[in-house]
């Protein structure tokens, strides 16, 4: 039998317009919903609040918010109003539980690593010690020696001292003194580096200028969390032969804008500690 293919088409057509609006409708409904979340953040407590800030009509935010506390994103107590409910904290820790710095990080460094053609590390502060999570290598002839899970100085590299830029100078000099039993002889006194980590504080990035290894020179900069503290430090380091001091300045820029990226990633959302000098 000869089938009408126009004929089905035809009858197809209104079914899928119907689809699609159906979709759009959805997807409307969802925006609004965050909206609805984003708003009571900010401060929007009262339902003539939420009507003002999102420009709907009071029936339609009403709606949004109910279903909302229905499913515990919201909570409402009358005559004080709207706040975030505990399914968001809920769903905060699990998605706190399954983030894994060096896996959001990877990308960001791989790409750093690409355009400076250096070896680049991502670390954490362990103690008085900084701990390498990560390492993409460089392609210069002089590579650096270091291997991932290895501990460093935190007064004397680039990436120790990123991690620090938060810290006030009681803590400061507590880190500086806990490193005199090393067999290490550091080049600064106790005066020139407060001086130093003043300045780094100030630019929101870290220098090592050859103090932990001779000829390897590292521009370094802090990854903050949701809250804005620093949770970790990425670094380029190359022999010095490659690292003069007009191309640390250039590196500067490019290692602080990759740490603010990953530092996005995390949920820092730019304010708080720090966030002056990302801006800068």
């Amino acid at each position: 039998m000869k089938r009408n293919f126009s004929a089905i088409a035809d009858n197809a057509a209104p079914a899928k317009t119907e689809a699609a609006s159906r979709s759009l409708l959805g997807s409307q409904t969802l925006l609004r919903g965050l909206d609805v979340l984003e708003a009571v953040a900010s401060g929007a407590t009262t339902l003539a609040e939420l009507t003002d800030v999102l420009e709907l009509n009071r029936s339609t935010v009403h709606r949004l918010a109910a279903t909302l506390v229905e499913r515990r994103y919201l909570s409402f107590t009358p005559r004080i109003g709207y706040a975030l409910g505990p399914k968001l904290m809920e769903i905060g820790f699990q998605a706190s539980d399954q983030m894994s710095l060096p896996q959001i990080a990877r990308r960001y460094i791989e790409a750093l690593a690409d355009q400076s053609g250096d070896t680049v590390h991502l670390g954490i502060l362990d103690g008085t010690r900084a701990l390498y999570l990560d390492k993409i290598p460089g392609r210069r002839r002089v590579g650096v020696s270091s291997r991932i899970g290895e501990r460093h100085p935190l007064r004397s590299t680039g990436l120790g001292k990123a991690l620090l830029l938060d810290e006030p100078e009681e803590r400061l000099r507590q880190f500086y003194h806990a490193e005199h039993g090393s067999r290490q002889k550091y080049k600064f006194s106790l005066a020139g580096w407060l001086r130093f980590m003043g300045e780094y504080a100030a630019l929101g990035y870290a220098l090592d200028l050859e103090e932990n290894e001779d000829r390897i020179r590292c521009v370094a900069a802090p990854i903050r969390d949701a809250t804005g503290k620093i949770k970790a430090a990425i670094s380029v380091s190359s022999a010095a032969q490659y690292m003069d001091d007009a191309r640390m300045r250039d590196l500067a820029e490019l290692v602080r804008r990759t740490a603010c990226q990953i530092s996005a990633d995390l949920g820092w959302n730019g304010t708080g500690p720090g966030a002056r000098r990302a801006q800068d």
